[in-house]
């Protein structure tokens, strides 16, 4: 009888120290996978190796110079957009218009106007003129942090992003930047949170 006891004692003493090891199975390859995910970071050749290309939208809607406010009031409200990219025929960009661009030429605060004369000027005003002309732009592998020190020391929430041939391929914006720079703390949250535990 004693000897069966010890046996079952035995066993549940075996179970648990199995419990125990599994625990820290586990733990050790958590840490692994941390600690992997670290050297991977640390690989490449900056801590801030992050670029434009990285966060920014591509393909983005744009206008056209002969269009009217209008078109451009219709497509911001659309897409939600806050700036938008201007083109001339031959999709080479020409201007960045945004949405206060767009309040200004239609609410003067100095000037009233009846109904009549805002539809005439959503119908014959074209982009080009609320638009700012040349606006400074970034190519795709520009440092983030470049275009982000760029975007906070010129007071513009948007950079259009052009190729080597000088062809618009997207737009980097300061929800773009927002987004990455969430995803980073989330990271390093997500690290962190993996290292307590261990």
């Amino acid at each position: 009888m004693s000897s069966e006891r010890e046996l079952e004692a035995e066993i549940e003493r075996l179970w648990m120290e199995n419990a125990r090891l599994q625990e820290t199975l586990e733990a050790l390859r958590a840490r692994r996978d941390a600690e992997a995910r670290i050297r991977a970071v640390l690989r490449r050749r900056d801590a801030c190796a992050l670029v434009v290309a990285d966060v920014m939208t591509a393909n983005p809607d744009v206008l056209h110079l002969g269009d009217n406010l209008r078109a451009a009031v219709e497509r911001f409200r659309r897409g939600h957009y806050r700036r938008l990219p201007v083109l001339d025929a031959s999709e080479r960009l020409v201007g960045i218009i945004t949405d206060r661009d767009i309040r200004q030429a239609l609410n003067s605060p100095f000037v009233l106007h009846e109904r009549w004369q805002d539809e005439m000027l959503l119908n014959q005003v074209l982009v080009d003129v609320c638009m700012t002309p040349d606006p400074i732009a970034v190519r795709p592998e520009t440092p983030l942090y470049e275009a982000a020190r760029l975007m906070r020391t010129r007071k513009i929430g948007g950079l259009p992003v052009l190729d080597d041939a000088d062809r618009l391929i997207g737009i980097v914006t300061e929800t773009d930047l927002l987004r990455a720079f969430e995803e980073a703390l989330t990271a390093a949250a997500q690290l962190s949170a993996d290292e307590e535990t261990l």
